[in-house]
């Protein structure tokens, strides 16, 4: 009897990401699946939600819209500053991710939308915010969590515990 995904499974699974305009955002490259935790919110909710009951070998095209995926675009979250504040050694490019500091003083992800002149304009919303994300899956395996992973709520690799 071969496991469904469900809860506090280990999944491995190769994945295309495109998105409306038909590129390719992401895929689980070289031949190297992914590894999540089930439940975990290791992945983004809509492709963790409707890949639950899914088993080995199945394949399956899922589509999620942008508020189950990396959220709604928010124009509130972008600003506009001088290139003075990043360190003079970066070299500044579209897409780029920083960490930054939210003014509650918690770490937060700002990416760099636009370069004009001596003006930066950089957003808290993920790259991929408001798109449609659309998935081609392959469920590779299934397999029930170590009670270790489930502790630290991720999947462990083959070869024991790493944090990268």
């Amino acid at each position: 009897m071969k496991p469904a995904i469900a809860d506090g499974h280990v999944v491995t699974i190769h994945y295309r990401l495109t998105l409306d305009d038909g590129s390719i955002a992401d895929q689980s490259t070289g031949g190297e699946p992914l590894v999540y935790l089930h439940g975990a919110q290791n992945i983004v909710p809509g492709l963790e939600r409707q890949l639950a009951g899914k088993k080995i070998g199945d394949q399956c095209d899922v589509v999620v819209p942008a508020n189950e995926g990396y959220g709604e675009y928010d124009p509130a979250a972008d600003q506009t500053v001088p290139k003075t504040q990043f360190p003079p050694n970066v070299d500044l490019q579209v897409g780029m991710a920083f960490q930054t500091r939210a003014r509650t003083g918690q770490p937060m992800t700002v990416w760099v939308r636009a370069i004009k002149g001596d003006q930066v304009t950089i957003s808290a919303n993920h790259p991929m915010a408001g798109q449609r994300l659309n998935f081609h899956v392959e469920v590779v395996d299934v397999r029930r969590a170590t009670p270790d992973e489930k502790k630290h709520g991720h999947a462990h690799g083959p070869g024991g515990h790493h944090h990268h």
